[in-house]
């Protein structure tokens, strides 16, 4: 979707795929700010984040997470050059096709299947609503937004987008209107119900409705549109002293031998991360994009987009701050998703003793990487506290947002 501001083009691309890693975030950036006379800031990038995708690139490292040899790797890295070569098509298209006249409408709809899997009190029910409709009242395209993983449908052995993407097809089939989805802040946030291809399409059929429903009552956006793109540095919790890291290194060691019966994927984490001892080339922070784009208007709107996957306490706060969901839609999986976006709640002292996956650490070595920072190939989890995740993530999307 390119949104032209007068003559000055904003784009929103949104994938059917797990994640977005860095190495292809940064090259596609490239490729794509040579298109037009945009800034970087203006072209977001978006994963819905199913669990029925095709691997891409490296986000959840294909050889720790799943083992796959060379020639399995070899095809995940034709797919991914394909698919990098197809957005620059697709966006390409886009801004040279022809422009309809709109005008942008913001409202928010509800949805209720989202729960709170890490057990903590927020649950996601916010639909934030963006249209654009033509001037003889039809819609031309809907944006919307919801906090929830798309794993209703369970784990199947077919590409399918989950219930974004049935709602997507909800929304085109009653409005003619192109759909987009943009996730929200759902690194906590499972479907309720028995998954399979049913509640898949019973979740997407819901939203799909109350997005329609929603359409006809939005408020009118004036512009001009504005935006900001920075990165931001995620502290690891990484004590880099000799004596330490034998301690880590014994660590995982004992992770290899995998006596208490972990996951296939911990002992193979184990083994890379003492490569990266070895050779001194671990990495004691995870940079994270964070986006901002402005819409003008009585009030306006703000659009948060942030990398990595965003737990729903950000989205609760930062709403509490700036108008509630009427003024702000914010969500993660934006441009790059490297691993989980905690807050100081998943982790220690303030998270129960029994470990986080979203934190990244288990019970048997909180000292090393645990959870989905297994899968996510971090050497730790964050470090908590006042120089945390927390605090780098808060402190920058403030500044953006203020």
């Amino acid at each position: 979707m390119v949104i032209w501001d007068d003559d000055h083009p904003f784009a929103i691309t949104s994938l059917d795929i797990l994640g977005i890693t860095r190495t292809v975030h940064l090259a596609l950036r490239a490729r794509l700010i040579a298109l037009a006379e945009w800034q970087s800031s203006d072209i977001v990038l978006v994963a819905s984040h199913t669990h029925n995708g095709p691997a891409v690139g490296r986000t959840l490292d294909p050889v720790i997470t799943y083992g796959m040899g060379p020639a399995e790797l070899a095809k995940v890295d034709v797919y991914t050059e394909w698919l990098q070569d197809r957005i620059v098509e697709v966006v390409t298209n886009a801004l040279h096709s022809p422009r309809s006249k709109v005008t942008l409408e913001y409202t928010v709809a509800s949805a209720g299947f989202a729960f709170n899997r890490a057990g903590l009190g927020e649950a996601e029910s916010e639909v934030p609503v963006l249209t654009a409709r033509r001037r003889n009242g039809k819609l031309r395209a809907v944006l919307f937004s919801y906090g929830c993983h798309p794993v209703s449908a369970g784990v199947q052995e077919l590409w399918d987008g989950d219930w974004p993407a049935k709602a997507c097809e909800v929304i085109e089939e009653q409005t003619d209107a192109f759909a987009l989805f943009i996730p929200g802040p759902a690194g906590d946030q499972d479907p309720a119900g028995v998954r399979g291809w049913a509640l898949r399409d019973e979740h997407g059929q819901s939203v799909g409705e109350a997005v329609v429903e929603a359409a006809d009552s939005g408020r009118t956006l004036t512009g001009p549109i504005n935006s900001d793109l920075r990165e931001v540095t995620l502290p690891l919790d990484v004590d880099e002293s000799p004596a330490n890291l034998a301690e880590v290194r014994a660590r995982y060691q004992m992770r290899m031998l995998n006596r208490i019966g972990l996951p296939a994927w911990y002992p193979r984490h184990g083994a890379a991360m003492i490569a990266l001892i070895d050779n001194g080339t671990f990495a004691t922070t995870v940079p994270n994009p964070s986006q901002v784009w402005r819409i003008g208007g009585d009030p306006g709107l703000r659009l948060a987009f942030l990398g990595g996957e965003l737990v729903s306490g950000y989205g609760v706060y930062f709403r509490q701050r700036y108008g509630g969901a009427e003024e702000l839609m914010i969500g993660g999986y934006a441009n790059e998703t490297n691993c989980y976006i905690p807050a100081n709640n998943f982790l220690l002292p303030l998270a129960p003793a029994w470990g986080s996956y979203e934190g990244g650490w288990d019970p048997d070595a909180p000292g090393i990487a645990g959870g989905s920072m297994t899968i996510y190939s971090q050497i730790a989890h964050f470090l908590a506290g006042d120089v945390g995740v927390e605090a780098a993530v808060i402190d920058a999307l403030t500044d953006q947002l203020s």
